[in-house]
C-alpha cells in the first residue's frame, strides 16, 4: 500500500528528472511606458530543449496571457467592460431598466434586500435532517389516518411537488433577467436554491412513504383543483419567458409587475395555505410529524420569499408611479380575486367533510382574511369585510421571531459538506 511518503519520493523524483523551465519573465512592461504606446516584450532566451507536451501547452498559455495585459487597448471583449467607466452610485441603481453595471453589488441601495439574503442563508436546512420514521408507520398502518387525511396528506405532496418547480422555473427564466438591482438579485438567487430544496423535501416525503411517485408528481395534470392552481401560475409567465421579452415600456414593465403579483402575492401568497394549515394543523395532532416539520420549515422560507417580492412589487411602484394606474389596480384586485375562489375550490376538494378541526367553510373564511392582508400589502383596498382570521396559531407559526432550535429536532448528524475520511 502507498503512503503519503511514497507520493511525495514519486513527485521529487519526477521533479528532479523534468527540465528546468527558464527564467520568469515580466507579463508587464514598466509602468513608464508612454501612454498610447504598446508596450514590446522582453527578449527571449535561446530555445531551451523540447519539453513535454502539457509544458508546452502551459508556455503558450502563459505567453498569451502576457500579450493580453500587454496589449490591453486590443484585447477581446474589452469593449464591454467600458474601461475607465465612472463607478456606480445609489442614485443609479433601480429595481427595473436601470443601466448601471450589474456586477457591483454595492453601494447598496435596497438594504432589507441584502438583510433578507442573510437571513435566508442563516436559515439554511436541508430534508435529510428530518426524521420520517414514525410518519413511514403512520402511513403504512391501516388505521394510522382517516381516509380524508390520507387524501390531504396525498393532495398537498401532489401539488406543492410541482408547484415550487414552477415558482423556480420562473426565477431563474425570467424574474431574474429582468429585475436590475444586483442585491435583490442576489436573494433571488438564494431563493431560487430554496425553491429546489423544498421540491427536494416534496420528493424526500414521497419517496420515504412509498408512494406512486408517478401519481404525485402528475397531479398537476390529472386532478382538476390542482391542475386549475399550476394552470393559472402558468399563465403568468409565458411573455416573460420568452429570450426576446424585454422591459422599457409601460406595456412591458406592467407584465412584469403582473407576473410578480402573480407569483408573489398570488401563488406563493394565496395558493399555498390551505395545504400548509392542512399539514401543520395534522402535525399539531402528532400525526405525520416529519412531514408537518418539512412544511414548517418550508413555510418559513416561504414567508420570506412572500414578504421580499410585497417589497419588489411596492418598490417597482415608487419608481414608476405611471405603471400603477386605476385600471390595473382593478386588474391587480380581479387577480387576488381568482386566486382566493381558486384555493377555496381546492379546499372544497381536499375537504369535503370536517377534518383536523376544520372544513372547507373555515378554509374560506380563512383564505378571505388572507386575501385582504395580500391586497393591503400591495395598498389596495379589502375585498372581504371583517374577513377574521380562524386559526391564528398559523400566525404563531409564521412569525420568524419564534422560531424552534432547528437542532433540538434532528435526530441524524448534521453534515452539509462531504465526509471526509482519512483512514
Amino acid at each position: 500500500m502507498l503512503s503519503w511518503d511514497d507520493y511525495h519520493k514519486e513527485d521529487s523524483a519526477a521533479a528532479a528528472a523534468a527540465p528546468q523551465p527558464a527564467a520568469a519573465q515580466p507579463l508587464v512592461a514598466e509602468m513608464n511606458t508612454p501612454p498610447g504606446s504598446v508596450a514590446t516584450a522582453p527578449e527571449k532566451e535561446p530555445a531551451a530543449a523540447p519539453a513535454a507536451e502539457p509544458a508546452v501547452a502551459h508556455t503558450d498559455a502563459v505567453a498569451r496571457a502576457a500579450a493580453a495585459v500587454q496589449n490591453l487597448d486590443v484585447a477581446p471583449g474589452l469593449e464591454e467592460l467600458e474601461m475607465g467607466a465612472a463607478r456606480v452610485s445609489v442614485d443609479e441603481k433601480a429595481m427595473i431598466n436601470c443601466r448601471a453595471d450589474l456586477n457591483q453589488l454595492v453601494p447598496f441601495k435596497y438594504d432589507w434586500a441584502w438583510q433578507k439574503y442573510l437571513d435566508g442563508c442563516a436559515n439554511h436546512w436541508m430534508p435529510q435532517e428530518i426524521n420520517m420514521t414514525a410518519d413511514v408507520a403512520t402511513w403504512k398502518s391501516a388505521d394510522g389516518l382517516t381516509g380524508d387525511e390520507r387524501r390531504i396528506v396525498m393532495r398537498s405532496l401532489g401539488y406543492f411537488s410541482t408547484a415550487d418547480s414552477l415558482v423556480a422555473n420562473n426565477l431563474v427564466l425570467a424574474i431574474y433577467r429582468l429585475i436590475t438591482n444586483p442585491e435583490c438579485r442576489q436573494y433571488l438567487l438564494r431563493q431560487a436554491f430554496e425553491e429546489a430544496i423544498h421540491t427536494h423535501a416534496y420528493q424526500y416525503c414521497i419517496e420515504s412513504l412509498g408512494m406512486d411517485e408517478g401519481e404525485i408528481f402528475n397531479m398537476y395534470r390529472e386532478v382538476p383543483s390542482v391542475a386549475a392552481k399550476a394552470a393559472w401560475s402558468l399563465s403568468h409567465t409565458h411573455s416573460l419567458s420568452d429570450p426576446s421579452f424585454t422591459t422599457g415600456t409601460p406595456e412591458a414593465d406592467q407584465e412584469l409587475l403582473r407576473n410578480l403579483i402573480g407569483f408573489y402575492a398570488v401563488t406563493e401568497g394565496i395558493f399555498f395555505y390551505c395545504g400548509f394549515t392542512q399539514i401543520l394543523s395534522m402535525g399539531r395532532r402528532n400525526k405525520m410529524t416529519g412531514v408537518a416539520e418539512q412544511f414548517q420549515y418550508i413555510l418559513r422560507d416561504e414567508s420570506m420569499h412572500l414578504n421580499f417580492g410585497i417589497d419588489v412589487i411596492n418598490q417597482i411602484k415608487l419608481e414608476n408611479p405611471g405603471l400603477w394606474t386605476d385600471a390595473f389596480k382593478q386588474e391587480v384586485i380581479q387577480m387576488i380575486l381568482e386566486g382566493t375562489e381558486l384555493e377555496i375550490q381546492y379546499a372544497r376538494d381536499t375537504m369535503p367533510r370536517g377534518v383536523l378541526g376544520m372544513n372547507a367553510a373555515t378554509m374560506e373564511e380563512y383564505l378571505h382574511f388572507i386575501a385582504n392582508r395580500r391586497l393591503s400589502q400591495l395598498g389596495l383596498p379589502e375585498q372581504f369585510a371583517g374577513a377574521q382570521n380562524p386559526f391564528p396559531w398559523m400566525s404563531e407559526i409564521m412569525d420568524l421571531r419564534k422560531e424552534k432550535n432547528f437542532f433540538e429536532t434532528r435526530v441524524i448528524e448534521y453534515q452539509t459538506g462531504g465526509a471526509l475520511s482519512w483512514d
